[in-house]
């Protein structure tokens, strides 16, 4: 067993240059000997867990969805809005969110409060994470961004 207390745990943060983007994270799971973005397959756990701040006017990430994780939230404190595939969606504290892959999600924080929340996620081997609104892709675990164009299928091979 490895054990980690959330309190112990420093907050690290991420935002976008023109700060529309910003949260905060304990990272539970990395605390306990995980390495970031890797599953049992890597010598991982199968689960990753984390603890998001998002501060008021802010939203968590770009809307997004995995090709193959799963992720779940759990509303700790706070309000705001869930963006999904049906769009837009209050939320609130004691609130449990399951996101499947393929649907594009986001969480924004329209209120004058921290709103903090519990993120699960399964970890494939691989994911590959669609930005529908700038169409860039995401791959994972290599954590490499790039915009993708369309290609011959064997261009490049012989």
């Amino acid at each position: 067993m490895t054990r980690s207390h959330a309190e112990d745990l420093p907050w690290t943060s991420q935002s976008s240059p023109k700060g529309q983007y910003g949260v905060q994270r304990r990272a539970l799971s990395q605390a306990a000997g995980c390495p970031k973005d890797t599953g049992t397959w890597g010598g991982g756990h199968p689960f990753e867990v984390e603890i998001h701040r998002v501060p008021p006017g802010k939203n968590n990430f770009p809307l997004h969805e995995h090709s193959a994780q799963w992720e779940a939230y759990y509303i700790l404190s706070g309000k705001g809005q869930f963006r999904g595939p049906d769009g837009l969606e209050s939320i609130q504290a004691g609130d449990y969110l399951v996101i499947p892959p393929g649907d594009a999600h986001q969480i924004i924080n329209d209120s004058a409060t921290d709103l903090t929340f519990i993120v699960i996620a399964d970890q494939p081997q691989a994911d590959i994470i669609h930005y529908p609104n700038s169409g860039k892709w995401l791959l994972k675990p290599q954590r490499k961004v790039f915009e993708m164009k369309e290609a011959d299928y064997f261009a490049g091979e012989e």
